[in-house]
């Protein structure tokens, strides 16, 4: 199963991490990425931390656990390729009407931000047999 195929087949739940260009880490909950060819994804961010924490440093890991019983998923080492101030290519991107979580979401300033692949690792362990 591709990449693409798998997260858009596998229900789960995702969190991004970043770091500043000090190192100070943190955390968010993310939806499964938008596949733009294999080797490149994108996310709607909002002018939020970890957006800014990506501006300073472009290097970012995606963690994917899947639904269910276990530990299974996966974790996508990501660096920014590019970003765009795009309401339009938010809104067609968009798999929601609104944030689950925040409705100020929905008044923030939005970016969509294209990573290139880098590594994909299973969620636990370094793939290796």
């Amino acid at each position: 199963m591709s990449l693409k195929d798998y997260f858009n087949n596998i229900k789960g739940f995702g969190v991004m991490a970043t770091a500043d260009s000090d190192g100070i880490v943190d955390t968010a909950v993310y939806g499964r990425p938008h596949f733009i060819d294999d080797d490149t994804v994108a996310f709607i961010m909002a002018d939020r931390l970890t957006h800014h924490n990506i501006q300073s440093n472009p290097h970012a890991a995606y963690l994917y656990l899947e639904s269910g019983e276990g530990y299974k998923g996966k974790r996508l080492f990501l660096t920014k390729i590019k970003e765009e101030e795009n309401m339009e290519k938010v809104n067609e991107m968009r798999r929601r009407s609104r944030c689950p979580v925040d409705e100020n979401y929905l008044k923030e300033k939005k970016f969509v931000v294209y990573f290139k692949i880098d590594k994909v690792l299973p969620l636990i362990g370094s793939g290796e047999k």
